[in-house]
């Protein structure tokens, strides 16, 4: 089969159609939920992830086993693995979102003088779908933050973490919906391994206008400029890698330790990928950064490197534990290495200079900018306090940076009588 017949796998297509049909039947009843409702049912997903906890494990461990004997990376792994933990966290997180504050639907644009009130409205999309790589907790982060913004759903997680993310629903989403009074159908999960599976969500604009593309780079892109072909709008999460630049003012302490804090997990889009140092103190800076991470078991790229500076190690399961080391001259250099050179996801400046933190913060202009803080801020949880649906580093108005359920609305305009001119 070519991948243009790929692209358009009938079997897939139909599956993928009656997975949409089924959730926008049974979004209906969000639109018209009370938000305690809704809240209900973000509250009962983290009560089931602690009594699904055995069920969910069992799942996840089949995957893994799966997944090893396929040969997956250890950093893959990671990123697939659920653990009693990580399922806490999870819980703590549906419980956090639960206690936020819904968006309000109706704001005052104006009341105007000719005795008109425009109102901004905020409407649900429908149903999204979303395609995102094999992670267990995404296809939890997903569901809420669309059940949040009153959204139905259609995911497709990768073949690798399918049994976890079914688990998930069958255990944790639909029950949780239905006992708040909710159409469990409202989120579905495609049940198909095959990649035009993919492709499917992102050729059917009738019933799913908007995509959310998460996972390696390639793949992703495609799957947008296949959205765009097929007039699907998607918010494409396709590449990362933070950038650290180390600065002359910079103390060795605070510097060292952010590289620890940004090499925490290597799996991950907003990990240090290419670290830039100042050129003055580059030799100076140099060893004890190479002895850093040495220590941290990560291999140092050094110059003249035989990849893109911008080249992100996250995607390539086979030197994962990387990072690129160059020089700068000077913070508006750094800056635009990482704007010309990186996917302009995250960039962080170390310094007590708050002269060069200024620089470097005006001249970055990807999603996310930090002065002495790690680029592993740049998540929805860890920045805002909410789960995301992903980071979208797109570089025209819309959602940018950690997409939450506040990003998920459609603007309507709405005009009606201003209120002193009703009988």
């Amino acid at each position: 089969m070519t991948s243009d017949e790929e692209y358009r796998a009938p079997a897939s297509l139909d599956v993928v159609r009656a997975c949409a049909i089924r959730a926008k039947q049974g979004g209906i009843a969000l639109v018209g939920a009370s938000d305690a409702e809704i809240d209900l049912a973000l509250r009962g997903m983290a009560e089931r992830l602690g009594s699904a906890q055995s069920a969910l494990m069992a799942a996840n461990e089949k995957d893994l086993a799966a997944a090893v004997s396929a040969g997956m990376s250890p950093a893959l792994q990671d990123r697939l693995r659920l653990t009693s933990t990580r399922l806490e966290a999870m819980a703590a997180e549906l419980r956090m979102l639960a206690d936020t504050a819904h968006e309000p639907r109706d704001r005052v644009v104006e009341v105007r003088p000719d005795g008109l009130t425009l109102l901004e409205r905020r409407r649900p999309v429908g149903v999204i779908g979303a395609n995102f790589e094999a992670r267990p907790n995404v296809t939890l982060d997903i569901a809420s933050q669309l059940l949040k913004s009153r959204n139905a759903g259609v995911l497709r997680t990768g073949s690798a973490a399918l049994g976890s993310s079914r688990a998930l629903v069958d255990q944790v989403i639909a029950p949780a919906l239905a006992e708040a009074g909710l159409d469990p159908d409202a989120i579905q999960l495609v049940p198909s391994e095959d990649r035009s599976a993919a492709y499917a969500l992102v050729a059917l604009p009738e019933f799913i206008p908007l995509v959310i593309l998460r996972g390696s780079g390639d793949s992703t892109r495609d799957l947008g400029q296949e959205g765009a072909r097929h007039g699907v709008r998607t918010l494409a999460h396709a590449d990362g890698g933070g950038v650290l630049y180390v600065d002359s003012a910079a103390v060795e302490k605070t510097a060292h330790q952010l590289i620890i804090d940004s090499l925490d997990r290597l799996g991950v889009c907003n990990r240090l990928n290419l670290l830039l140092i100042d050129r003055p103190v580059y030799e100076e800076r140099l060893p004890g950064i190479l002895q850093l991470l040495h220590r941290l078991g990560i291999t140092a790229s050094l110059p003249p490197h035989s990849h893109p500076r911008g080249y992100e190690w996250s995607l390539d399961s086979e030197r994962a534990a990387t990072v690129t080391i160059d020089a700068a001259d000077g913070p508006s250099d750094a800056a635009r290495i990482a704007n010309e050179e990186t996917s302009g996801l995250a960039a962080a400046i170390v310094t007590d200079d708050p002269a060069a933190a200024a620089r470097f913060i005006d001249a970055y202009g990807g999603s996310g900018v930090f002065w002495n803080s790690p680029t592993r801020l740049l998540d929805g949880f860890k920045l805002l306090r909410l789960p995301e649906t992903g980071i979208n580093i797109d570089r025209v108005p819309g959602p940018r940076g950690p997409v939450s359920f506040r990003d998920l609305y459609l603007r309507q305009y709405v005009v009606v009588p201003s209120a002193e001119n009703l009988g």
